[in-house]
């Protein structure tokens, strides 16, 4: 069983506080915001479950559980494998980016040894080296990744704060479900079939206005 106090790290490695940058990602959904493909709560739940189940999400997990699993030997073919899988310019800056800055800051705060590396191949090694259990580690990891989705979706649809919060609560039992599936996955086991989020990633770098980074 998780301790309190490895719960309480773990909630604030994976809180909009810890100094990762997430509030400026949209994933995508900038793009898909302004084509009108997701307008309302109904549509962006569709657009973030489709991406939990089928895309990022479960890949994130995936690398996360192998990550968690690796020895520190076999880390770096598998973060390469993370920067290749990454489908655009900016979906790869959105992984790097926030991996490096993750493991700058737990290794000056908790002084972890760690090389920059895309974000879930960082959280899973960082969660192994402080003795954290995965499925709690990758549940939590996934409900983050749908909070912060959530959050540019009340800004950008836009939608009310408690219509944002209804679609989270909904998908919460698949951020669990996903954790569990993905536990004993390995590499050969990543995909995805999200093929319009990519392409929102892509056209996204091109957007005229917008906000966000990705």
């Amino acid at each position: 069983m998780i301790t309190d106090t490895a719960l309480l790290t773990l909630a604030q490695w994976l809180s909009p506080a810890y100094p990762v940058g997430a509030f400026s990602y949209s994933h995508g959904l900038e793009w898909a915001v302004e084509t009108g493909q997701v307008r309302d709560a109904d549509s962006f739940r569709d657009w973030l479950e489709d991406i939990l189940r089928h895309g990022t999400g479960r890949n994130d997990a995936i690398l996360l559980a192998c990550a968690h699993r690796s020895d520190p030997g076999a880390l770096r073919e598998l973060d390469d494998l993370a920067r290749a899988y990454a489908p655009s310019k900016e979906r790869l800056l959105e992984t790097e980016a926030q991996g490096a800055a993750f493991c700058r800051t737990t290794a000056a705060i908790w002084g972890d040894d760690m090389p920059d590396l895309t974000y879930p191949v960082a959280v899973g090694y960082a969660a192994r080296a402080h003795g954290f259990p995965l499925r709690q580690t990758s549940a939590m990891y996934l409900h983050a990744f749908a909070s912060n989705l959530t959050s540019a979706a009340i800004r950008l649809v836009p939608l009310g704060q408690t219509e944002g919060q209804a679609v989270l609560t909904a998908l919460t039992p698949l951020c669990e479900t996903l954790a569990a599936e993905t536990e004993a996955l390995t590499p050969d086991d990543l995909g995805g079939s999200v093929f319009m989020a990519d392409i929102a990633a892509m056209k996204h770098e091109t957007q005229y206005t917008r906000l966000f980074r990705s």
